[in-house]
């Protein structure tokens, strides 16, 4: 297994790839803290089975990434676990759809508050945490609109470009304090997100991918788990494109 004996912080574990991550990571041997904007009942009975399969704790933690107070709540919660965490996926992203013209001052706040900002000052909590052991992996989930830019997504890409680049900035001030700080760049993955896509927007992104289909969670989940895992000790600083060979 190939976290055996790690803690891992996950947020975004209702659905999509926090959801996937959380299950391969489980699978994997790591406790997790499985962060969650809210609390589900059926979530709550799956991650209890999932626990006493894989013979691993997975604690969940709620907290909604719009109300800052609760984010930091939600890493308080953590630090007094007195817990040793190892790795960090930030997941929990939203997305608000419209063309340039059209975008508000409302939607571009409501966007970074949730994709970036409080990304940002949740991985500051938890990094805290790595910095006592002097070692760490933290995996940001950006996206291909990010690099690419796509029609309709001013906010959504503008966000995720950001996370780009405070990926890269942390990974050279925390490198040398033993803390990897990589991202990932999905296409276009099966979540809830791409479900509620125009079906003429999510067919022309799925033809320009060499792989000719959409992606599934669980094979961004397997990207994350190497950057998450020994195999990945050499790696900081990157974006890792997984999108089927999109552009």
């Amino acid at each position: 297994m190939l976290l055996e004996g790690k803690t891992a912080v996950i947020t975004g574990c209702l659905q999509g790839i926090g959801r996937a991550a959380l299950e391969i990571f489980a699978e994997n041997g790591a406790d997790v803290f499985a962060c969650c904007q809210r609390e589900d009942e059926r979530f709550t009975r799956d991650i209890a089975n999932l626990s006493v399969t894989c013979g691993v704790s997975i604690t969940p933690v709620y907290f909604d990434l719009l109300d800052e107070e609760a984010v930091k709540n939600g890493a308080r919660f953590i630090q007094k676990s007195k817990k040793s965490v190892d790795i960090l996926v930030n997941v929990a992203g939203a997305n608000f759809d419209a063309l340039f013209h059209m975008v508000t001052m409302e939607q571009l706040k409501r966007t970074f508050t949730i994709n970036f900002f409080s990304q940002v000052l949740f991985t500051q909590y938890i990094t805290r945490l790595m910095l006592k052991h002097g070692s760490g992996s933290v995996i940001n989930i950006s996206s291909i609109a990010a690099l690419d830019g796509n029609p309709g997504q001013l906010s959504y890409a503008s966000s995720k470009a950001a996370i780009i680049a405070a990926t890269k900035t942390m990974s050279e001030e925390l490198g040398p304090k033993g803390i990897r700080v990589n991202a990932l760049a999905p296409g276009v993955i099966k979540t809830e997100m791409t479900d509620a896509m125009p079906d003429d927007v999510r067919s022309r992104m799925i033809s320009r991918s060499e792989l000719k289909r959409i992606g599934l969670p669980d094979e961004v989940a397997g990207v994350i788990l190497y950057l998450a895992s020994d195999l990945s000790k050499y790696v900081t600083g990157q974006v890792i494109r997984v999108d089927g060979g999109i552009g």
